[in-house]
């Protein structure tokens, strides 16, 4: 289970302490703790901007101890933060909106990771060419709650179809049985997010990616935090991501550095079951999913600042919900977003040529 908006699953909470070696600055004062609540079940490789900081001590320079809490949903790392059992979650973009416009919960944006990077993975050499050739198909997904599903049915109408009346639905989860259902053609494609798609890959499915024109200029994951968070402590919410803003330019200036110390760091997560070549393969193409949708993010919010969060880009996700009746109501973009003077300014406050230098040389 990932964080794609699997907003009415049970509430599955664990914890992660990690700790990595002082750095000279946090040696001044003691370390503050914090949590994040990640939108996950596992920290795999797919998560170099949260992993990546405690691997090489990005927060600790900053003055803070993090505790990654892998819950789940989306909405259960709204729920840790609404609890004070998290300071931050990292969630769908979609989730934040629906707490401000269902709720009137003052969740705030703090940081744009991602991009909706969805696609319909229908067999590669099969007859599915366009979305008019889902027409009388059975689609798998991973719940029929999974967020992905207003994206898809968005989709079929543009291209005249109908969801209720010409493509069926099943619920498949992940792992083996979605790529099972491909196999044996009980489902001729899969509404699936781009980690997951990959996986599929990795499994030896030869797929095709259908996907919507607008899909990619929307916003998704998204670092997460309570209002009330950020008047009490706006250094820490600067410095968190901050270290997540370096974590990312790290990642992107080289991967394969990137999946070695998480492999290094998080043995557990290692794939098994073929050669070497063939592991650290399947494991760079589950990170590059996310790593493109990082770099889109990047991109569609204006290509200067990292982790920048532009309100308009988040107002056509909140018309995209109002249209699609995911919520009753809009809500301002500007009034969710982190205030705090010059604050992306402030994210990116680092040498950018020196943590690129350092990934190069796969420094830790």
């Amino acid at each position: 289970m990932d964080r794609r908006s699997l907003c009415l699953s049970g509430l599955s909470l664990a914890g992660l302490s990690l700790a990595t070696a002082r750095p000279a600055r946090a040696m001044n004062r003691p370390l503050q703790k914090v949590r994040i609540a990640v939108s996950t079940t596992v920290l795999n490789v797919g998560y170099p901007m949260l992993t990546l900081p405690l691997t090489l001590g990005y927060w600790r320079e900053e003055g803070y101890d993090v505790e990654l809490m892998p819950v789940g949903a989306s909405l259960q790392s709204i729920q840790q933060m609404v609890g004070g059992n998290a300071e931050f979650g990292e969630v769908n973009a979609s989730v934040i909106v629906q707490a401000n416009s269902k709720n009137d919960l003052p969740v705030r944006i703090a940081m744009g990771n991602g991009v909706i990077d969805w696609s319909v993975a229908v067999n590669a050499d099969g007859p599915i060419q366009s979305a008019k050739d889902l027409k009388g198909k059975t689609i798998g997904v991973f719940s029929l709650a999974t967020g992905g599903i207003a994206y898809f049915n968005s989709f079929l109408r543009s291209n005249g179809l109908d969801p209720a009346k010409d493509v069926e639905m099943i619920p498949l989860g992940l792992g083996a049985p979605p790529i099972e259902a491909m196999r044996s053609g009980r489902v001729q494609g899969l509404l699936y997010w781009a980690a997951a798609v990959a996986s599929f890959e990795n499994a030896g499915l030869k797929l095709r990616k259908l996907i919507g024109e607008d899909w990619r200029g929307y916003p998704d994951y998204t670092l997460a935090v309570m209002q009330s968070t950020v008047d009490r402590n706006p250094d820490m919410v600067t410095g968190i991501a901050r270290g997540m803003a370096k974590a990312t330019v790290y990642a992107l200036a080289n991967p394969d550095c990137a999946r070695q110390l998480h492999w290094d760091r998080y043995p557990a997560t290692k794939p098994t079951g073929a050669d070497a070549a063939t592991l650290v393969r399947w494991d760079l193409n589950t990170q590059q999913a996310q790593l493109d949708s990082m770099k889109d993010a990047f991109t569609l919010n204006g290509g200067k600042l990292w982790g920048n969060a532009d309100p308009a880009v988040y107002d056509r996700l909140v018309r995209f919900m109002v249209e699609n009746k995911q919520i009753d109501k809009p809500v301002s973009a500007a009034s969710m977003m982190v205030r705090i003077p010059d604050y992306f300014e402030k994210i990116n406050r680092f040498d950018v040529a020196a943590v690129q230098a350092a990934a190069a040389a796969c420094k830790s």
